[in-house]
């Protein structure tokens, strides 16, 4: 086998990758690393997917093809993101500090363009930029392009898709004609070949087949289940696997921080990683996420980009890409260095033929499987609890609260106060959990029971968060007061002014009249459906249904619980 001391690379350099631990090259290192660094400068295409290992493909060449003596800016990485910059000039930093007067810059936008510029003033020879940046510092004459010789775009497939054609051709445009060009890409669309036959001179092209090693080290599974369950039956997932730590691909950046919302408001350790956060905020929720601070990150495709964290035991999609080739970007985040991880798919049972042409694409089997039934995760928070509480060690106030108690627990055997805790932690388990008992649906292709799309009935009630009502302070309510079980109801959403929620068809007979003469602050309590809620017809206590509309308010306020200025 090759090793890097093999490969042409300055003693140096070898020395530095030793150090940090590198032994082996990984395939598309073995193969692009001569290459790049031939005697005659070559424009070269590398086909390889995410976690391959092409930063160091690449960036170990360019540190030592750097002429240390000149401060010009000799080398120009390109990639989509920040995050992708930000690590990748960490990483060949890393390389370059046993190589004396290398000098590496990454700039990118969310950041002090001030200091970027500042920074760029000292002696530098490579440069890892974002392209709107790049062209923001070229316009303010902050950074020169005449002496480049080497240009690297990175993820090339994705900068076109996040529609950095004009910038890449224009930053192009800054650079020599002599200059090399090294193209690095997932895949290799039509856009990809024009940036190729424009700008590339007969470039030697070599192609890594990272799928076995994916296939080999990622379980692919998917679930059916409605749209509505998706969140609940995530959270299922996350109850089972309490030592998960993983990232939850969205497709847009409304959906990604909704999601995020409600898990936090459930308790669960997650947060929001999109386009809409500053830098800061970006950089923080990372931090958080490589340090274990959190049980899963909520991303879009395009955060993710450059995302390199080790040990991620879970890859879960709420919605599929629109792109084939972006499953293997998203799934490639698990299963690394040789570690096994598992990527789920949340579908409806309309696209499980896309499940089939992820199949055939990409060449990797899909196992289904079914959402943990309540029962399972009954048993296995109950576990998890009884571990914790047998594993926590005693606090030193401990024993002065419990004489603060007065004996209050004096009339309570040992197994009657058990129960009572274990009764609590069920009974946050029906609150939290919702969405009915079975979560699965069934393929298009198999028998599937329509009548289950209506088993649970929407519901409106007037009482919101205005009102000091937690969610489960809301379910306690309206159980306690219809006598319906609080395992018959559903998710509810709660906002300022109103509340939704669902109920079993088969438990909610004569729901809205249960609440009849209930008032809240002197305000009549309304349970209605929803579709009545929409049309603004109301239980009242006069005891029976009438037509009501409040001449402050309009249908759309009712609907969304505002008051209308």
């Amino acid at each position: 086998m090759n090793t890097f001391s093999n490969l042409g690379l300055s003693n140096p350099l070898v020395g530095v990758i030793n150090h940090l631990g590198f032994s082996n090259p990984t395939p598309v290192q073995e193969q692009a690393i001569p290459l790049l660094l031939s005697k005659k400068p070559i424009d070269f295409i590398g086909l390889a997917q995410t976690g391959t290992g092409k930063t160091a493909a690449f960036g170990l060449p360019l540190i030592d093809l750097m002429d240390s003596n000149n401060r010009s800016v000799q080398a120009l990485v390109l990639a989509p993101t920040r995050e992708l910059v930000q690590q990748t000039a960490k990483q060949i930093s890393q390389f370059a500090k046993g190589v004396k007067g290398v000098n590496v810059e990454v700039v990118f936008g969310g950041a002090s363009i001030t200091n970027q510029i500042s920074s760029l003033r000292k002696p530098t020879q490579i440069v890892t930029a974002t392209p709107g940046r790049l062209i923001d510092l070229i316009k303010r004459k902050a950074i020169n392009l005449d002496q480049v010789q080497y240009v690297v775009l990175d993820e090339a497939d994705e900068m076109l898709n996040m529609g950095f054609k004009e910038d890449i051709d224009q930053i192009l445009s800054f650079t020599p004609k002599e200059r090399v060009t090294w193209l690095f890409s997932a895949t290799m669309p039509k856009e990809i070949r024009r940036i190729v036959t424009k700008y590339m001179r007969t470039p030697v092209e070599v192609s890594v087949n990272s799928k076995v090693q994916i296939n080999k080290d990622i379980s692919h599974k998917y679930v059916i289940t409605k749209s509505s369950n998706k969140v609940p039956a995530i959270r299922r997932f996350m109850d089972i696997h309490s030592d998960m730590s993983g990232i939850l691909f969205c497709r847009t950046k409304r959906e990604t921080q909704g999601i995020a919302d409600d898990l936090v408001n459930l308790g669960y350790g997650v947060e929001a990683l999109h386009g809409d956060l500053s830098q800061g905020q970006r950089d923080a929720v990372m931090k958080r996420f490589k340090t274990r601070s959190m049980q899963l990150l909520i991303a879009t495709d395009v955060a993710a980009r450059g995302i390199d964290v080790n040990n991620l035991t879970h890859v879960m999609h709420h919605t599929l890409p629109d792109q084939l080739e972006s499953y293997t970007h998203r799934s490639g985040r698990t299963g690394r260095a040789g570690k096994k991880g598992t990527s789920i798919a949340f579908i409806t049972p309309r696209e499980e033929r896309r499940i089939t042409e992820i199949e055939k694409r990409i060449k990797i089997n899909f196992e289904k499987i079914e959402v943990p039934a309540l029962e399972e995760l009954k048993s296995t928070r109950i576990n998890n609890w009884a571990n914790l509480i047998i594993n926590t060690t005693v606090d030193s106030q401990a024993e002065s609260i419990l004489r603060r108690l007065n004996g209050q627990f004096e009339h309570l055997d040992k197994n009657d106060i058990l129960k009572r805790l274990i009764t609590t932690q069920l009974d946050h388990l029906k609150i939290q959990e919702g969405g009915g008992a079975d979560l699965n649906e069934s393929s298009e292709s198999g028998k599937f029971d329509r009548k289950n799309n209506s088993r649970f009935n929407r519901y409106f009630v007037n009482i919101g968060t205005i009102d000091g009502m937690t969610k489960e302070d809301l379910i306690h309510f309206l159980s306690d007061n219809s006598k319906i079980d609080r395992k018959y109801f559903g998710p509810l959403s709660i906002q300022k002014n109103c509340a939704y929620f669902d109920v079993d068809a088969n438990h909610d007979n004569k729901l809205g009249e249960a609440f009849i003469g209930i008032e809240i602050k002197g305000r009549d309590i309304r349970v209605n459906l929803d579709e009545q809620a929409r049309k603004s017809i109301f239980f009242t206590s006069s005891k029976k249904k009438r037509k009501f509309r409040d001449k402050r308010f309009s249908k759309k306020d009712y609907r969304k619980g505002r008051r209308r200025k």
